[in-house]
């Protein structure tokens, strides 16, 4: 058995995404990105038109906001403060949905933010990833954090017994974004999360079942 082990996101977990990717596809693109709906595919819409984009575009749009615009991407608040408190009483790592070519890049904007973490790259659903790196870790307990509900039900399915909260660390979206239902507890706020991570870990492995609790979502301000 090794230590505890916190598996998190990168997007809206560390680092804010939604606002710095709205902003460059306003400036670059002309295109209108309405984060009130969290489907991409009605979500982007070209200003001139009104029509939504291209679904093959909007993969593209990503792949370009991630190849140029990393920069952009600031932490959420609290986040950097937190992990490396955590750090103290738990390994900590980054799975996050990018491309292969873009892992090194996520490192070291991670690393240039004070987020000195390894990071693992994925594509789809977590679970399974998240699977194998406890195969490979066999910690005491493991801890999920993320901010899509998919992720959630992907980890329960493939690792029921890894404590799972729901996060969504951008605060113009949160309050639109429904609690994961396979979550332990959804909280949106660093100073918040901390303390109950920090229980969970000392509580041990998460039970089977899951069993949502019901905190209040709380939204932290933008950093």
């Amino acid at each position: 058995m090794t230590r505890p082990l916190i598996i998190t996101d990168c997007d809206e977990v560390l680092l804010h995404m939604v606002v710095p990717f709205r902003e460059w596809l306003d400036e670059q693109h002309d295109i209108h990105f309405d984060m009130h709906d969290r489907g991409f595919s009605e979500a982007l819409r070209h200003k001139d038109s009104g029509q939504p984009v291209e679904r093959a575009l909007v993969w593209e749009l990503l792949l370009g906001f991630f190849e140029t615009q990393m920069h952009r991407q600031t932490p959420i608040a609290g986040a950097v403060e937190a992990i490396g408190r955590l750090g103290r009483i738990a390994d900590i790592m980054v799975l996050t949905n990018i491309t292969e070519r873009h892992h090194l890049q996520r490192v070291e904007q991670l690393a240039a933010h004070g987020l000195d973490l390894p990071v693992r790259w994925n594509q789809g659903g977590k679970g399974k990833s998240l699977a194998a790196i406890l195969a490979e870790r066999e910690p005491s307990v493991a801890l999920f954090i993320d901010d899509l509900a998919e992720h959630h039900a992907s980890v329960a399915d493939h690792a029921p017994g890894v404590w799972r909260l729901h996060m969504v660390g951008e605060p113009q979206i949160a309050a639109n974004v429904p609690v994961a239902p396979m979550a332990h507890a959804r909280i949106d706020d660093w100073a918040v999360a901390e303390t109950w991570i920090a229980a969970r870990l000392a509580e041990g492995p998460a039970p089977a079942a899951p069993s949502y609790q019901n905190i209040p979502s709380v939204q932290g301000a933008s950093s």
